[in-house]
């Protein structure tokens, strides 16, 4: 990998700046990354939690938005969501040149990053439109006894009303389609699991007929083209199948609770976020800013490396 990759420090107030901070003085974060973010905050950081820092060898690409005084650590404050949201553009912009080969992305807080930009609904739909792509989607990853597990969603952040608009055949489709071309990069032939909507996959129209019109067309489309996909599955028992029967490599899921929620609760230090569909590599860590133990020092470090990792072995493959 001739360039290295970026690495957005996240939300000033959050955990991000802190656990990417703490990683390097422990010589973890790895030598082929670039930071982007502010100085001032990761100096000001560095001496409330007692680093000793090599600032002259710290790979840093300062954006200068900051300074000291504007870190407010644990609070949810205007400038830092916009600086965020900066760091991640320029590395976005970046990736897009091959200034760096992929980004890896600390989090952001929605709600402080949206008071100087309304329209912000997160992440992966702000990089997505950096890089003038649609058909994108989130995909959560993480070990597990039987091997990775991959977890994709239909929709993401809207309302439950909302998401449930979204489940249309083409949708569908084009998320199974992106879950099996990342994981055809590591798998000869992804098994992939797709959820129902309803209770029990609908019961057979029983519990609303979303299942039958809309994703029952896409799994029969996508089997002939030639596809590993079943479904679909009752969401109460498909992810029991994956992760203690080895059934499936993959579960495209109907919307973000569906997904997240088991997850987090299977692999919240070690799960990483991946964007599908963009022309870049772009993980994350599978957490939030974690405002109430920012800059404390106590925050678990490893979904960073997780999150670096696993941009490394896409970038690679």
């Amino acid at each position: 990998m001739s360039a290295p990759l970026a690495v957005t420090m996240g939300d000033p107030s959050g955990i991000g700046p802190e656990i990417v901070l703490r990683r390097w003085c422990e010589g973890t974060l790895g030598d082929d990354v670039l930071v982007y973010g502010d100085a001032a905050i990761l100096r000001h950081g560095a001496d409330l939690l007692g680093l000793r820092v090599d600032w002259d060898a710290f790979p840093l690409v300062d954006l200068g938005l900051l300074t000291a005084a504007d870190h407010h650590p644990g609070q949810l404050d205007a400038a830092s969501g916009a600086a965020a949201r900066a760091y991640v553009e320029r590395a976005t912009l970046d990736a897009l040149t091959g200034t760096v080969s992929g980004i890896v992305t600390m989090p952001m807080n929605k709600e402080a990053t949206q008071l100087s930009d309304p329209t912000f609904v997160g992440h992966t739909e702000f990089i997505a439109g950096l890089c003038g792509v649609e058909k994108v989607t989130m995909m959560l990853t993480a070990p597990t006894a039987h091997g990775s597990i991959a977890v994709t969603h239909v929709s993401t952040h809207c309302s439950l009303a909302e998401a449930i608009r979204r489940v249309t055949a083409p949708r569908v489709l084009d998320v199974v389609h992106l879950t099996h071309e990342v994981l055809c990069r590591f798998l000869q032939s992804p098994r992939i699991a797709v959820c129902g909507l309803n209770p029990h996959a609908g019961e057979h129209g029983l519990f609303g007929r979303e299942d039958i019109d809309h994703i029952v067309p896409a799994i029969e489309q996508a089997r002939g083209e030639g596809l590993d996909v079943t479904g679909p599955h009752p969401a109460d028992t498909v992810f029991f199948q994956a992760v203690h029967r080895g059934r499936y490599d993959a579960i495209v899921c109907m919307y973000h609770d569906q997904g997240h929620g088991p997850m987090k609760l299977l692999a919240f230090e070690s799960g990483v976020n991946v964007t599908l569909g963009l022309p870049i590599v772009r993980t994350s860590v599978d957490h939030g800013t974690a405002f109430d133990i920012a800059w404390k020092g106590i925050a678990f470090t490893d979904s960073v490396e997780h999150a670096v990792a696993y941009a490394r072995q896409l970038v690679s493959g």
